[in-house]
């Protein structure tokens, strides 16, 4: 069952983008003085000591409270119940449209979390509060400050989460167990079936959107929100009003294609024109349009390698070359 549903490449992929993220991670600030440095050891103490803790606490809990002399219950979480009542909730057509909007929506939460981030730190705490004047960094280091500790800790927690949902795949360091029944039922709720044998697709995206980091945020935000929106706009819509497929065998619909076509086109212009006016209007919509043909293009294909990867790295470089040539 895993060796037929689950992806390698996608797997390997993931794994070198863990690693970029990590090497990355120190070059995000663009000063080195004694506040940067005070910001960035409170950061990574958060990403590196908290989060796993908090990790290792709940499962502990888990393990000493809520299965202690209970081993029926522990007998029945087991990736086979699992996968009998996710089919039991998923089993119709109003299911999976219901799932596909709870994904999307989980989805939209890390682009829509670091565009909150950004828009506090340099308007609100550096602007409004002047309190760049007080901890002596900038709105921008402090907005990175927050993106990467609550990026890279969020990555960390639902890494675990993986961790424990895939380790039935060892029969003997399965501990499928200690994964909360919350847990179990928000992920019933949020994955799609071939995602049962995948990582959390949320972990995916923040780790391709990291490198991204570095681009003008106007076209980071448009990537974050093709990537989340577009593709949400083009899965609803497929399911919803999708009369016919295209490839035929496919279970993608002409009009989520079009729809998610114009979804990205939009978000993207509106991500430009309020993160990088400056930039002629012109400019500016062949720019939006190439990343929702860059989107559109990944979609037609359907590739083996998720979207998640695919669309924040080739629309991104693709718009970035855009603004440096145009």
């Amino acid at each position: 069952m895993f060796q037929k549903d689950h992806s390698f490449i996608n797997s390997f992929i993931i794994v070198v983008l863990w690693i970029v993220s990590g090497i990355l991670y120190p070059f995000f600030y663009p000063r080195d003085n004694e506040f940067v440095q005070f910001h960035q050891s409170f950061s990574m103490s958060i990403i590196c000591l908290f989060a796993p803790l908090l990790v290792f606490l709940v499962l502990l809990y888990q393990y000493k409270v809520v299965l202690k002399d209970k081993p029926e219950l522990k007998e029945n979480r087991t990736i086979d119940n699992f996968l009998k009542k996710y089919n039991l909730v998923n089993d119709s057509k109003s299911y999976s449209l219901r799932t596909d909007v709870r994904r999307k929506v989980f989805h939209l939460l890390p682009g829509l979390v670091i565009i909150i981030l950004r828009i506090f730190a340099i308007d609100v705490w550096d602007g409004l509060w002047n309190a760049d004047e007080v901890y002596g960094i900038t709105g921008y280091e402090f907005g990175m400050f927050l993106i990467l500790t609550i990026g890279y800790a969020g990555v960390i927690l639902f890494a675990g989460i993986d961790f424990v949902r895939l380790s039935y795949i060892f029969e003997n360091s399965n501990i499928y167990h200690l994964l909360p029944d919350c847990l179990s039922n928000m992920l019933i709720k949020t994955l799609k079936k071939n995602e049962n044998y995948e990582f959390t697709k949320n972990v995916v995206l923040v780790l391709s959107l990291v490198p991204l980091l570095f681009l003008p945020f106007g076209i980071f935000t448009a990537v974050a929100l093709i990537t989340s929106i577009g593709d949400g706009v083009a899965s609803i819509m497929g399911v919803s009003f999708g009369r016919r497929h295209f490839p035929k065998t496919s279970s993608k619909t002409i009009i989520g294609y079009i729809s998610g076509f114009f979804a990205s086109f939009g978000v993207s212009l509106f991500a430009l024109w309020l993160f990088e006016p400056y930039i002629i209007p012109l400019k500016m919509i062949v720019m939006a349009l190439s990343g929702a043909l860059v989107f559109l293009i990944i979609d037609l294909l359907s590739l083996k390698i998720d979207d998640n990867i695919l669309n924040p790295i080739f629309c991104g470089l693709v718009m970035t070359f855009l603004f440096i040539i145009l």
